[in-house]
């Protein structure tokens, strides 16, 4: 096994919302807004080699939706999915599983493009096979008043009407299950969102968590720091304590998808709880 990871883009999102009740004060220190209170936020996937299959988790927003609509999120630098592909020597049509770990349209709305003549929509990764849950499909397509904002039909429904959206099963009723055939394991959360998917990937000796929302950014540690988009957040708050404990405990290098300036974490525990051990790039942990 093999991993890379992809930069599928950058952008803003408001401070506030990121960190729900957290005074500003607080959270500027780690995560500094600028004069519109927006703080940098990126969409940093992760590509697994494994013999002749080419996951991807994540696709991040992708480039489909109107100049309106990005003009919300103040897009900066020149990342994109296919350049990242391309600087490891891979094609978007070489990828053989898209893994999403929800369906917000910052986490999958990549996945799907117009069509040729832009009557329509279709996979951006024609070869892949795109994975979800159930439970979780079933919450997005029947979204409720708060969330309908970030589960947008033109990034989902395309995936049932290519024939392609597969479901992982879990497995009875434990929160953690591992997928063989995918090569990881999955924990699965719900104070984001419903049933949101943490991979767990045993990689050269050490435990990578893909940590998607359940930890945002590094400044997100502290248990109170929960995002304003939660739909859960007093369930955020166990899952998150237990989690923590656990990656503390066990060394967990914690691969961050939306922090823009720290790509791996360690954690340790303090006398005021879980805290930032040290930061690491990914070609210092696994290069």
């Amino acid at each position: 096994m093999t991993l890379y990871p992809i930069e599928a883009g950058n952008f803003k999102l408001d401070g506030g919302a990121m960190f729900g009740v957290v005074p500003k004060s607080l959270w500027n220190r780690t995560n500094p807004a600028d004069a519109n209170n927006m703080i940098d936020i990126a969409a940093r996937c992760l590509l697994i080699e494994e013999g002749d299959r080419l996951m991807l988790i994540d696709t991040g927003m992708g480039d489909k939706q109107s100049e309106k609509f990005f003009s919300y999120y103040y897009q900066w630098g020149d990342h994109s999915i296919d350049n990242s592909l391309k600087k490891y020597g891979f094609h978007r049509d070489d990828i053989t599983d898209v893994f999403m770990t929800h369906l917000h349209f910052d986490h999958c709305g990549g996945s799907i493009q117009w069509n040729k003549d832009r009557t329509g929509y279709e996979p951006a990764f024609k070869n892949a096979r795109f994975w979800s849950n159930k439970e979780h499909w079933e919450w997005a397509t029947n979204p409720n008043d708060r969330e309908k904002a970030s589960f947008l039909k033109e990034n989902i429904i395309p995936m049932e009407q290519s024939g392609k959206l597969h479901f992982i099963k879990r497995e009875g009723d434990t929160e953690f299950s591992s997928y063989k055939d995918l090569g990881f394991g999955v924990l699965f959360v719900d104070g984001h969102t419903d049933k949101q998917m943490i991979p767990h990937i045993d990689y050269k000796g050490k435990k990578l968590v893909f940590m998607a929302d359940l930890l945002p950014t590094a400044g997100h540690i502290p248990l109170p720091f929960v995002m304003g988009y939660d739909t859960r957040p007093l369930l955020t708050l166990p899952e998150k304590k237990k989690f923590l404990e656990t990656a503390a405990d066990e060394n967990y290098y914690l691969f961050m998808e939306h922090d823009a300036h720290n790509e791996i974490i360690t954690l340790k525990h303090t006398e005021k709880g879980v805290r930032l051990d040290k930061t690491h790039t990914f070609n210092e942990i696994f290069n």
